[in-house]
């Protein structure tokens, strides 16, 4: 029988849940049992494709195509599984059900309220996730905090399914303990008020996971102990860490797993956990540095930077980093800055490889496009990424096939040359207004040209990438691209869809751009094979060898 684990957040949002709820998985996993997870957002969108990156982080495509909220990635990433659609709902997709339920007399003639059908459709959508993967635990994250008016549906659900089956259902609360610069005295009654709001949907934190930038004290544990009605062994200290990836390390040794072992009554095998990172810490002692810049145009939000909007980019470059054996040093570029002032272009040349991930629209375009010319010309190591590679395209036509106004139809509709166009079947869903989930969206296989540079990383025949696009290398032009020097490494079984451009190693040390998303398949333990020659060719040493 499947066990459920509901991981709900306190004080404020931000802190690290959902890289709690997958430290957790990572912890039961190691120990023999099998895990699924979902992600519960609180909103009406139907899914996380028409949210906006600066606002929300990135959108991680499940390989069934499915858009959903980033954390999904890290699930993949710590458990390494794959999984699908129905381990993630929105506010919108249950009302959507619910109503389309009615609209097709499912219910009978009942009258359909938001108590108590909401709920149970969400209910019913939790043990479906637990029993089409078999799973011994389900971990549900709930998004946002206790308190908000948008996540009280689906405590609601937790209520439920903890009234019915008391025993099978766990209740964890992560919260943040604040330690005020003018006080310098870490505060616990912020998580005080979280799991007393909480108490009010009917809900008991039975395990508190405390976040805070600094291990708490016996004294603290205490405090929350007697004011929270859980045991002190159940107060879970969390201290930043300086990876992600030493979470399930931090939490295993405050004895998260033996805790929910024992109020879940799992038979759980001996942990292996202390294998995890054992490469990550080997690459963190290198004497090697490898530096990258990510050029985009999705970094700010009002003052502050926003990485989240690659957070799977960032990871994937982490990983390879890892299997490389040296340490990574990120540096964010706004693409904006290079069409203010070409002469900052030179700054590239400082750094060991320069990546170009995915995007949408016109702004900063112009930019790009200039970073991807410097750095084919001066033969600095090139990545790019679906709109990186739509991009590449327009620069390698308008500087080397001489086609001046060479473009993409999404930036210029009335381009004469447009080497990038839309999809026919794109353009009939846009013209009728059909946007949210209509894109080339998923997992596509396709195969891959012997000797190429994309056949020595993937050491295949073919490869099965993840996809999210509606612009496409138009065929019109694909014959002149390959006459004027340009690589397809792979396309589409029938040949209309480029999926990889390169150049000559004879040409460029590393030049390679494709059009799906390599980094939603990549984790710390299978790096992504793209990525890991990326950051081989960009180390220094690399580098050095290849000038001479």
């Amino acid at each position: 029988m499947t066990k459920y684990i509901f991981v709900v957040g306190g004080v404020m949002s931000g802190v690290g849940k959902g890289v709690t709820a997958s430290s957790l998985g990572r912890i039961l996993v190691s120990r023999g049992l099998k895990v699924t997870m979902m992600k519960i957002d609180p909103y009406i969108n139907v899914d996380a494709g028409t949210m906006n990156p600066t606002e929300h982080g990135e959108v991680f495509v499940l390989s069934d195509g499915y858009e959903t909220d980033q954390d999904m990635g890290n699930y993949e990433r710590f458990l390494d599984t794959t999984l699908d659609r129905g381990n993630y709902m929105t506010t919108g997709m249950i009302y959507k059900s619910v109503i389309e339920r009615e609209r097709n007399l499912e219910y009978g003639g009942k009258c359909v309220e938001v108590v108590p059908h909401i709920p149970l459709e969400v209910i019913d959508r939790i043990k479906r996730a637990g029993k089409k993967h078999v799973a011994d635990v389900c971990i549900v994250e709930i998004g946002g905090t206790v308190g908000e008016y948008q996540n009280l549906l689906f405590l609601e659900a937790a209520r439920m399914m903890k009234y019915q089956s008391p025993k099978n259902v766990l209740v964890a609360l992560v919260s943040y303990l604040p330690i005020p610069g003018t006080i310098g005295e870490m505060k616990t009654k912020p998580t005080q008020y979280a799991v007393q709001t909480l108490r009010g949907t009917g809900l008991q934190a039975e395990i508190i996971v405390a976040r805070a930038t600094e291990k708490l004290d016996s004294k603290r544990k205490e405090k929350l102990a007697l004011a929270c009605g859980v045991e002190r062994a159940d107060i879970v200290s969390a201290p930043d860490c300086r990876s992600i990836y030493e979470v399930p390390l931090l939490l295993e040794s405050e004895g998260l797993g033996d805790r929910v072992c024992a109020k879940l009554r799992l038979k759980s095998k001996r942990s292996t956990l202390k294998n995890w990172t054992k490469q990550y810490e080997l690459s963190q002692q290198s004497a090697t540095e490898v530096r990258i810049a990510v050029v985009g145009k999705y970094f700010q939000t009002g003052n502050y930077v926003l990485s989240d909007s690659y957070l799977s980019v960032i990871e994937a470059l982490k990983h390879a980093a890892v299997a490389n054996g040296t340490k990574l040093k990120l540096t964010w570029i706004d693409s904006e800055s290079y069409e203010k002032d070409s002469g900052k272009l030179r700054e590239l040349e400082g750094f060991d490889g320069v990546l170009v991930p995915g995007g949408f629209g016109s702004r900063g375009v112009e930019g790009i496009i200039a970073a991807i010319h410097h750095c084919r010309v001066k033969g600095i190591p090139f990545f790019g990424i679906c709109y990186g590679m739509q991009l590449a395209v327009v620069e390698y036509a308008r500087s080397v096939m001489g086609l001046k106004d060479a473009n993409t139809t999404e930036v210029n509709a009335k381009t004469k040359n447009p080497l990038i166009d839309i999809l026919p079947e794109q353009r009939k869903l846009l013209k009728a207004k059909q946007y949210g989930a209509s894109m080339r969206l998923g997992s596509y296989s396709a195969p891959i040209r012997p000797g190429t540079l994309v056949a020595k990383l993937y050491g295949t025949k073919s490869l099965s990438e993840r996809h999210r696009h509606r612009y496409e290398v138009s065929p019109a032009y694909h014959s002149a691209l390959e006459a004027a020097g340009l690589v397809f490494g792979a396309t589409s079984a029938d040949g209309t869809l480029v999926e990889t451009i390169e150049l000559p190693a004879r040409v460029h040390p590393f030049y390679l751009a494709v059009q799906y998303h390599p980094e939603f398949q990549s984790s710390l333990r299978s790096p992504h094979p793209i990525f890991v020659g990326f950051i081989s060719a960009a180390l220094p040493a690399k580098r050095s060898k290849a000038r001479k």
